[in-house]
């Protein structure tokens, strides 16, 4: 049959005639482009850093590099930990060997600033106890340097030397352990979700040969963005942390948009079409949805562009190559594979075993969740208020959250580097490592004037001692006259000044003193650094750039949901209820890694924070994966409510025809999700599960009840857009439906419906010859009420029909 011949619904369009002319040469660059990614992709995780939460345009960026350039030893990275045993460290013994130490490493290449306390006797570098001590040290360069040169020199020092024990820390060790930490847990991962993947997929499917498809697009995206992620680190810092989203969103969107386009295929050939029909028919729908979907989870995550830290950045780099690249291997990829197929994507039934010997179910395809739409619609305005409800409750803890920085906790509890700041967080007076660092330079930087200055910071409630090249001081006077180590805090008109909190490093109190630091005015400049400093900056950052990122978000996901439906409310709905759909997220978040609770099932180690920027991310990430199912239900209801006009039953066909695929993408997800919320790194293991719990509630409670409960409250008035706005949708929307929605009318609208005159009620009006949609329509000839009695003709075919397709 030519395509003038064929039935509207059966045309061959451009796209698809250019995705299936030559299957399998498409289906041979897709293994070359698979291949080549593999090559360019390798080793991309010892390219990527395991930081990037501050803000490098901040105050405490520039003045971190200025120290670290004039002071090194201010800056220390690399932190050995001797242990004096039984001893003390002033013991002699202990004491020589620790010199030994100290100087064997002030000759190691790319080691500078090496200090310790039996250089310094400094009361902050030795215990309480006095039974260890630090040798502090900073090893140049930037993280992946730094990383290799740690490698080399630790082996040397770890372990016993004569009366000591050396364990090795310092943040440098931290990054180093949560880079290798990542890359073993993200392959375990693979390996726990891959197989738990396939068997899900065989369940839905009912088809080994369909359930392989998935994973085929899952693996071309995984891998192209590998390739992706190793170009961008030539001109960029890439955090390693966005390999572990690479992963979720390549299987999971992977699986969303090919579940979707196969079984849509599926659908055409039980109708009856051919395969080239098929798949012409399900790109015109399902993907359509696909390529909707795929914009709005990248503008989702595109937002996180605007902010400056490169760990936030990352994602958004993984995360719109991955969607991408997923999009387009689903709609390219598979419709190559699928007329390759045709209904051999049925093969391979592993489930007959299964149902072997049990009776076949009877009843329609979906009938569950039609029924569950009905009832949520008869009691709307009760559903819609108990979910909101139980959903702003879920979300509550979220509204004590503290925000902190990324540390050593972040580790397991038994890696050396989180035992090493662990045992000084504990027992060493101050805190160290929470100093504030201030570099003075410009104007007047005296003695004098550096003695003031320190006496009066020392001064404040929250200072324990201030160390300055005027000496040391305590509650606003000089304690200790200025000695060589005082003096090495002065070098070319600048100083270095080192104000130790009485606090955590990070608690409020630290964050205020910050605040307190940088609103004095001396005769000079100054610039603060230090752990609290940085978060001060990073909040602010966040606080600054976030109404940017949110409203970046709104207006993609409001313009493109609008192109989908034409409706000027539905997108608003769209936005509101995805955003609530997260409150469970964030409440699990803060009542479970900031609380503590399920800290010993869960192995992780509380900090009593959350890290700033996770919050922003796991919005980011599970904002786009809820509007992906969002517009799988919408399209869904909108083709039906283009059919027929009517929006209750739309609704209830919508939720039908979706809600257990939406329901096994959303557990197929979730599994993945799991696999990578088993990491040993808290951070990625609150990622991992706090989406895993977004997605479902969005799945299964969302779409499943408020979703039709809302939609049943706005009534028709549900698809009302004003005439610009409206002729605009006629223009450039897209959705599943054949062609412009039939509240509209026009002239292609009174064709689809069997009307005359293309208004929704054809020619001859609402209860005359056409009905509400025509000759064809509802209540027309061949209509419930028509010449057949109770159920017409063209009904009783158009109800084999849907139970032959499972609509």
């Amino acid at each position: 049959m030519t395509d003038v011949n064929r039935p509207p619904e059966d045309r061959i369009g451009g796209w698809t005639r250019l995705v299936t002319a030559r299957p399998r040469l498409s289906l041979l660059i897709a293994l070359i482009f698979t291949a080549l990614a593999v090559v360019a992709g390798s080793g991309v995780a010892d390219r990527m850093g395991s930081g990037g939460w501050e803000d490098p345009a901040s105050e405490s960026a520039y003045a971190t590099k200025a120290l670290e350039k004039r002071f090194p030893a201010s800056q220390p990275n690399l932190i050995l930990l001797v242990d004096s045993g039984k001893k003390t460290v002033d013991d002699p013994a202990v004491a020589a060997e620790a010199r030994t130490l100290a100087k064997k490493l002030s000759g190691e290449k790319a080691v500078t600033g090496v200090t310790s306390y039996w250089t310094t006797g400094a009361p902050s570098l030795r215990a309480h106890d006095r039974g260890e001590a630090i040798i502090a040290a900073r090893i140049l360069g930037d993280e992946s340097a730094a990383g290799k040169a740690l490698e080399r020199i630790a082996p040397h020092y770890r372990g016993a030397h004569g009366p000591v024990e050396v364990r090795v820390g310092g943040m440098v060790a931290v990054r180093h352990e949560l880079q290798s930490t990542i890359q073993e847990d993200l392959l375990r991962a693979e390996m726990i979700a891959l197989p738990i993947t396939l068997v899900l997929l065989v369940m839905v499917f009912g088809s080994a040969m369909a359930a392989l498809l998935p994973l085929g697009v899952g693996i071309i995206a995984i891998l192209g963005t590998d390739a992706v992620l190793r170009g961008l680190t030539e001109f960029t810092d890439v955090s390693v942390f966005a390999q572990n989203l690479t992963t979720a969103l390549g299987l999971g969107l992977a699986i969303d948009y090919a579940l979707f386009i196969v079984r849509r295929f599926r659908e055409e050939l039980g109708r009856g079409a051919e395969k080239l029909p098929a798949v012409a028919a399900t790109l015109r729908t399902a993907g359509r949805t696909v390529l909707f979907s795929a914009l709005t989870v990248a503008a989702s995550l595109a937002a996180m562009l605007v902010f400056p830290q490169y760990f936030l950045r990352s994602f958004a780099y993984a995360g719109i190559a991955v969607v991408l690249i997923a999009a387009t291997a689903a709609l390219v990829v598979l419709p190559a594979a699928l007329i390759l197929l045709g209904d051999r994507v049925n093969a391979l039934d592993l489930t007959r075993l299964l149902r072997r010997g049990r009776p076949a179910r009877g009843g329609e395809p979906g009938a569950g969740w039609a029924r569950l739409a009905r009832l949520v619609m008869r009691r709307a305005p009760v559903f819609a208020l108990a979910t909101v409800a139980g959903l702003v409750a879920l979300g509550l803890p979220f509204l004590r959250v503290e925000f902190g920085t990324a540390d050593d906790r972040q580790l397991p509890s038994s890696a050396e580097s989180h035992v090493v700041q662990q045992h000084i967080r504990e027992g060493f007076p101050g805190g160290p490592g929470g100093a504030v660092e201030v570099l003075a330079e410009g104007g007047s930087t005296s003695t004098k004037a550096l003695a003031d200055y320190s006496a009066k910071v020392s001064a404040l409630p929250q200072v324990l001692r201030v160390d300055s090249p005027a000496g040391r001081f305590a509650d606003g006077r000089q304690v200790a006259e200025p000695g060589p180590a005082e003096a090495a805090r002065l070098s070319d008109g600048s100083a270095e000044i080192t104000v130790q909190p009485k606090g955590e490093a990070v608690d409020t109190a630290s964050q205020d003193l910050v605040r307190t630091i940088r609103a004095q005015e001396p005769s000079f400049t100054t610039s603060a650094t230090g752990t609290a400093a940085v978060l001060v900056d990073t909040k602010d950052s966040i606080a600054d750039r976030l109404p940017w990122a949110a409203a970046i978000i709104v207006a993609v996901t409001l313009l493109l949901v609008f192109l989908l439906t034409g409706s000027v409310l539905i997108p608003i709905q769209a936005v509101l209820l995805n955003a609530l759909s997260l409150t469970a997220m964030f409440g699990a978040v803060v009542w479970v890694f900031q609380d503590g609770h399920l800290s010993g099932p869960l192995a992780f180690t509380t900090s009593g924070d959350i890290e700033t920027t996770l919050p922003v991310l796991m919005f980011c990430v599970a904002f786009g994966l809820s509007m992906d199912y969002g517009v799988f239900l919408l399209s869904r209801i909108k083709e039906e409510y283009d059919r027929t006009g009517d929006h209750q039953a739309a609704v209830e066909f919508g939720l039908r025809r979706t809600g257990g695929l939406i329901t096994a993408a959303a557990l197929i997800l979730a599994v993945v999700m799991v696999g990578i919320g088993t990491s040993r790194v808290t951070n990625t293991k609150m990622l991992g599960l706090g989406i895993a719990l977004a997605v479902l509630m969005d799945a299964m409670v969302v779409r499943g009840l408020l979703v039709p409960a809302v939609m049943k409250l706005t009534g028709r008035a549900t698809w009302w857009a004003p005439g610009p706005l409206r002729r605009l949708h006629t223009r450039f929307g897209l959705s599943e439906g054949e062609s412009t929605d039939a509240t509209t009318g026009g002239e292609a609208d009174g064709r689809r419906c069997g009307g005359k005159g293309g208004g929704p009620h054809g020619k001859a009006g609402p209860q005359g010859k056409g009905g509400p949609h025509g000759e064809d329509g509802p209540h027309g000839e061949d209509g419930p009420h028509g010449e057949d009695g109770v159920r017409g003709e063209g009904e009783k075919a158009r109800d084999r029909d849907r139970v032959s397709t499972g609509r």
